[in-house]
């Protein structure tokens, strides 16, 4: 059986206001859905389709867990969490593909 990778990353919106936690289990394929808002609900109302963070995981369930960690979080915490990792929070989507 084949394990499955697992990404927990975080989207905002242009002017950087909005955060969005997710998981996923290939990464450029959700990117693209927020992107082209494919997905209703709260990233398509909200316009929320820059990532600025992601973290890579060897299976769903630890990716799971790291996402409702986060999701846990204040919002000041996620900043510095993307602040630690992308200071000028430039969409890393464009160097994925």
């Amino acid at each position: 059986m084949t394990e499955k990778h697992g990404y927990v990353y975080i989207l905002t919106n242009a002017n950087n206001k909005v955060l969005y936690t997710g998981v996923t289990s290939v990464l450029l394929k959700r990117i693209y859905e927020h992107k082209n808002k494919l997905v209703d609900g709260f990233t398509k109302k909200y316009n929320v389709n820059k990532l600025v963070y992601f973290e890579v995981f060897d299976d769903m369930i630890n990716a799971i867990t790291r996402e409702k960690q986060i999701k846990g979080w204040l919002r000041s915490k996620k900043i510095d969490l993307i602040k630690a990792n992308n200071s000028e929070w430039k969409d890393l989507s464009e160097g994925l593909v």
